[in-house]
């Protein structure tokens, strides 16, 4: 990476998955950051097609990390955000599916907002895989126009651990691809 001293950019190339966490709280406040963080993503013809499901509640965390077979981790998380597409707010005919994109921008945004808060997040995905995607429904109680996107554990991380470095130059074309 070049030489920087940009905050946000010290901030992407630190982000990583966290997966551990301390039994430290994550306040409300600290969760409405996070999702005002996500609110301030991109989205096509600024429609904003997200909602937000923060939790904090350490039975529905235990719920969800049961029923998810790769967000174990919301075991020892003490909170959560659930990201979802508000297909109600979505674009109509083939432009509803940007919601996808959409709402990956927000999700992005929660991650590097929690690495600059000190935090731990990951993201575990939802979307597309139905059998995940009904546990939520199921136990969140989501309406039928409302889908989940992916659930970020959140909590203080139990370890330092490394960014990965994923710089690879073989991935990058000038002017066209090769």
């Amino acid at each position: 990476m070049g030489e920087t001293n940009n905050n946000a950019l010290s901030t992407i190339h630190n982000r990583k998955s966290v997966r551990r966490y301390s039994d430290q709280k994550v306040t409300k406040q600290q969760l409405e950051d996070l999702v005002r963080a996500g609110m301030a993503a991109p989205s096509a013809v600024n429609k904003q097609p997200w909602g937000f499901v923060a939790i904090d509640d350490r039975e529905i965390l235990d719920k969800l990390g049961d029923a998810l077979p790769y967000a174990k981790m919301l075991k020892n998380a003490t909170a959560a955000i659930i990201v979802c597409g508000n297909l109600r707010k979505a674009l109509d005919g083939w432009e509803q599916e940007f919601w996808i994109q959409d709402c990956a921008a927000a999700s992005q945004n929660i991650l590097l907002a929690a690495q600059a808060m000190g935090l731990g997040a990951v993201w575990t995905a939802a979307y597309p895989a139905k059998d995940r995607m009904q546990s939520i429904t199921r136990i969140l109680r989501l309406p039928e126009y409302v889908i989940p996107l992916n659930v970020i554990p959140i909590g203080y991380p139990l370890e330092e651990g490394v960014a990965k470095d994923k710089w690879k130059p073989e991935n990058l074309h000038w002017q066209r691809w090769y």
